[in-house]
Formats: structure tokens, C-alpha cells, sequence
């Protein structure tokens, strides 16, 4: 069992933490206990629930996750990827339907991680989480039109076509006070950082705006319009349910299990190329279940990894978990003290945040680089992205897999074993154990797609790390998927900074298009990348001879 849940935290107390590490901690927990206040409000109202339960979800998941997560810096929290899956649940469910669905997925994640199934989520495609991420970007987006320009829509439709012709109905009604708010929301909000990198643009356009509608009795909606009291206590209360209803509520609960495992995971993925470290899956779906289980009995929503702030946290000095529960109780003191004034804060605000937040998600770049790639990655990427949009997300992700895994039986099969380089001088191939000290290699020994992208990826890690010129043997990889392309490229990167030279052999001229079209060549320098083993080996002498 210590195998599966061993907490990240438990690790380095045991080891020591010093203080000044602890100092550090304390300083980017409270800077990130700033940037997420905005955000949690933010995605609680975008949801359909009071502001209050943003930051509940925060305070209370921030701390079990990284209390008991696998990973040093990962911060916990509401996201926006759970939005539309909140917001439809309560329309059709209710509170208590929400509340109930995210204790299951709670449970859901601890069977995921108790059945060390936190290395599985590694073959969702790359294709298929930047389909189903963008097309949740754009749905966010939708849904802040409203509040954007101020509209008097009492009822927008939930289908994505009905709503957008909603708002195109009541273009005419448009408030230029609400709209010239969240204008400048966005241009804060974005450019900020240009003044100050530590205080957050969201932060300062929410107080500096707000002050403004107050001061000058500006026309427009705010939270407390829609919300008139706002709780400032966190209170335990269980949510009212039937035993003969659970069923009914296994598909969101599994959809929100589905979307935090593999958003968590993605975010500690990040985390780790960011700080060079490793962490631990498995005990990391256990303690999102945990927090997913504890936070709907005081009124929280589903909560999993942010990105977002994660990167904050580790930009700003953050290296273990000391900082994720000061971010919490920076939030607690703010809601203890302020909340009330949550009722202040106009709904452009929250749109102009949440249209920043939608463009930041929607991963443009990798989606158009996809689109110019390989035929069978665009079509698992624009299906998800078709589907999240118009249907759910649970259906996109659903048939997003059995279409990844169909696509990649057919690749398979269609491989021409003529493509694979046997020119390599494989009848005079130098024995690896006579290459000096400092020249590692490492042989790909065939085609690189989602499912082994990571593991690859690793190994290429683990043995670079330790040389002064890795070379990376290519001749049996007949393709390359855009999963692994990011994969590689983020290694490579990775090893460059450490210092490390990294030469290619082998490359089959379909693959080295995939690579020169993703970047790769460009980072790895078309010098560095030779047909022959020999010619390889030769260069990395002469490179281990000129840092001698």
C-alpha cells in the first residue's frame, strides 16, 4: 500500500526541508493564494453556484491535495475544464446532484489509484486532449458573451448553435459600460504582468474596476444581483440523496473522474519537466479522490490539478508542498474577512477573466500544428473537438478513444517495413561498450506513438541526464505521432538546458519531415542529425574531445 499512496510531503518532511526553502514556500503560497481568489469566484459563478463555493473548493481541496498528493508543487482547486460539466449537471440535477456526483468521482479516482491506474491516462493521445481542451475553451467562451456585452438574455439556451443565435438577437441591447469593463478586464488582466510580475493582472483589474463601477454608479450587473447573500462560514452539512438514485448519477460522476484524473496528471507532467522532478500518480488520483470526496460536505465543487497555478507556484519559488496549503489558507483568511464584498464585483469582470482563461486554454499553437500533421491526428483532434462542442464531453472523450485506438490498428497495420532505415552500417556498428565515458545511446526500436511516448520519453531522461552527448539511434522508427513529437521535444529541450548535447541517427525521411515540421530539427540542429550510427559517434567524440 505505501507503494501506491505515498505522499509527497511525508517524503521531504522526513528528509528535512529548510528554512529557507520554507520561507520561499510561504511567498509563492501567498502569491498564488491572490491569483487563484479571482479565478475561484470566477469559476464558481461560470458554474451556476455561489461565489462562496469556489473558494470553499480551494481552501479545502488546495490543502488535502497538497497535504497528501504525489507531486511537490502541484496546486489543487476549482478549473475551468469543469465549467460546462458543473453548470449541466446542476441544470439537470440540482445541487445535491452535484454534491452527490462529485463524492462518487471522488471514490472513483481512489479505485483508480488504488488499481495503480494512474499510468494508463498516459495513452490518451495528444490529438485528443488538445481536441477536447480547446473545444471546452471555446464553450467557456460562449457562455461569457452574455456578461461580456451586458445582454438582458433571462434564459440562454444550453445547445452551442441556439445560443449564439440568442445573442445575435439581442445584439442591439448591448451595454457599452459592461462591455468597455470587460474590455479593459482583458487588457488588464493580460498585460499587467508588464508592471508587476507578482501581483496578478486578474487581481488588480477585479479591485481597480469594481472600485470604478462603485464610485461612478455604473449600469450593470454584478454577482450580488444574482446572488444576495454570500456565506462567509464553512459549515459541514450532507447532501440530501436516495440509495436508488446513485445510479442515475454514475455518468457524471465518471465524467468528472475521467476529466480530474487526467488534468491533475497533465499538470503534474508540467510540473515535473518544469522543476526536473518525478511524481507519483498514483498517490495523486488518491488524494484528488479524497479531496473530491470531503469538499462536497461543506458545500464545494469538484476540484483537480491547476495548471495555471501550479506553474505560478514553482515561477515564483514554490518546491514543496508547504506552499499549496499556504495558498489554501491564504484564501481561508480572504473569505473570512472579505467575501462580502464578492457582491460588489460586476459579471463583465468575471467574463473578461473567463475569456482570458478560455484563449489561455484553448492550446491554438499545438491545435494548428496538429492540423498541419499527420492526417490520423487531425482527425482524432477535430472529432473531439467537434463533439466536445456540440454534444459533451463525456461522448468526445468516449468516441476520441475508440477513434485514437481504430486510427492506430490501421497505422499498424499499413506500416512499410522499407521505411526503416537499414543503412546504418548495422554489419559495422561500433560495440557501445568501447564509446568513452560521457557518450551515452539509446536506441528507439520502433514506431513512437501516444502509448509509449511517455515511457520513451523517461528513458531518453534518465540515461541523457547522465552523459555529456546522448545519441538517439532511429532507424527502426518507421513513425512518429504528435504525442510523442511533444513528448520528444519537450525531452530534448530539457536535456539542452542541462548542458547536454543531443545527436540523432537513422532518421527515415517520413519521419524527419514529422520532426523538422514540429520543430524538432530546429531544436536539435540538422547538423546534429546524421544517416549513419558511425558518422554520429564520430561527432560525439569530437564533442566530448572539445569539452575535455
Amino acid at each position: 500500500m505505501s507503494t501506491i499512496f505515498n505522499p509527497k510531503l511525508f517524503t521531504m518532511l522526513k528528509d528535512g526541508i529548510s528554512k529557507e526553502q520554507i520561507y520561499s514556500d510561504v511567498i509563492a503560497g501567498t502569491i498564488v493564494g491572490i491569483v487563484a481568489l479571482p479565478l475561484a469566484i470566477a469559476f464558481a459563478v461560470a458554474s451556476g453556484v455561489s461565489p462562496e463555493k469556489g473558494i470553499i473548493t480551494a481552501v479545502i481541496a488546495g490543502i488535502i491535495i497538497s497535504a497528501l498528493g504525489g507531486s511537490k508543487v502541484q496546486i489543487g482547486g476549482p478549473t475551468g475544464a469543469f465549467i460546462v460539466i458543473v453548470f449541466a449537471i446542476v441544470e439537470q440535477y440540482g445541487i445535491d446532484g452535484l454534491l452527490i456526483s462529485t463524492i462518487m468521482a471522488g471514490i472513483i479516482l481512489i479505485f483508480f489509484g488504488l488499481f495503480k491506474l494512474g499510468n494508463l491516462l498516459r495513452y490518451f493521445p495528444e490529438p485528443l486532449i488538445v481536441g477536447f481542451t480547446s473545444g471546452i475553451a471555446l464553450v467557456i467562451f460562449s457562455t461569457q458573451i452574455k456578461d461580456a456585452l451586458g445582454l438582458n438574455i433571462e434564459n440562454v439556451p444550453s445547445d452551442f448553435f441556439e445560443k449564439w443565435t440568442a445573442y445575435f438577437h439581442h445584439i442591439h441591447e448591448v451595454n457599452l459600460y459592461a462591455l468597455a469593463i470587460t474590455a479593459a478586464t482583458i487588457l488588464i488582466t493580460v498585460y499587467f504582468k508588464y508592471i508587476n510580475k507578482k501581483i496578478p493582472g486578474s487581481f488588480v483589474a477585479i479591485i481597480l474596476l469594481t472600485l470604478l463601477v462603485q464610485i461612478f454608479d455604473l449600469p450593470v450587473t454584478t454577482i450580488g444581483t444574482f446572488f444576495s447573500s454570500i456565506n462567509s462560514e464553512i459549515t459541514f452539512a450532507i447532501p440530501d440523496f436516495k440509495l436508488s438514485d446513485l445510479v442515475t448519477y454514475l455518468v457524471p460522476a465518471l465524467t468528472i473522474a475521467i476529466l480530474g484524473g487526467v488534468e491533475s496528471l497533465l499538470s503534474a507532467v508540467v510540473a515535473d519537466g518544469m522543476i526536473g522532478g518525478k511524481h507519483r500518480s498514483n498517490t495523486e488520483l488518491i488524494a484528488q479522490g479524497i479531496a473530491n470526496i470531503t469538499t462536497p460536505f461543506f458545500g464545494g465543487i469538484p476540484a483537480t490539478g491547476a495548471i495555471a497555478r501550479t506553474a505560478t507556484n514553482i515561477k515564483n519559488g514554490g518546491r514543496t508542498p508547504i506552499a499549496g496549503i499556504v495558498h489554501a489558507l491564504v484564501l481561508l483568511l480572504i473569505m473570512l474577512f472579505f467575501i462580502n464584498y464578492a457582491k460588489l464585483i460586476p459579471m463583465s469582470i468575471l467574463a473578461g477573466i473567463l475569456i482570458v482563461v478560455s484563449f489561455n486554454m484553448s492550446e491554438y499553437r499545438s491545435f494548428i500544428s496538429i492540423l498541419k500533421g499527420s492526417p490520423y491526428d487531425y482527425i482524432i483532434l477535430l472529432t473531439t473537438f467537434i463533439l466536445t462542442v456540440l454534444v459533451d464531453l463525456t461522448f468526445a472523450i468516449e468516441v476520441g478513444i475508440v477513434l485514437a485506438s481504430l486510427l492506430f490498428m490501421h497505422r499498424m497495420a499499413n506500416i512499410d517495413g522499407n521505411k526503416m532505415i537499414k543503412s546504418d552500417n548495422e554489419d559495422d556498428i561500433e560495440n557501445y561498450e568501447t564509446l568513452p565515458k560521457g557518450i551515452s545511446v539509446y536506441e528507439i526500436g520502433g514506431p513512437v506513438f501516444f502509448a509509449s511516448a511517455k515511457q520513451y520519453a523517461q528513458q531518453l531522461q534518465t540515461i541523457g541526464i547522465q552523459s555529456q552527448v546522448l545519441i538517439i539511434r532511429m532507424r527502426y522508427v518507421s513513425f512518429i505521432d504528435s504525442t510523442a513529437l511533444h513528448n520528444f521535444k519537450e525531452t530534448i529541450k530539457l536535456l539542452r538546458e542541462s548542458g547536454i548535447s543531443v545527436l540523432t541517427s537513422g532518421t527515415n525521411d517520413d519521419v524527419f519531415k514529422e520532426l523538422k515540421h514540429h520543430g524538432v530539427v530546429a531544436l536539435i540542429g540538422e547538423s546534429n542529425m546524421h544517416k549513419t550510427y558511425q558518422r554520429a559517434v564520430a561527432q560525439a567524440r569530437e564533442l566530448l574531445s572539445k569539452e575535455a
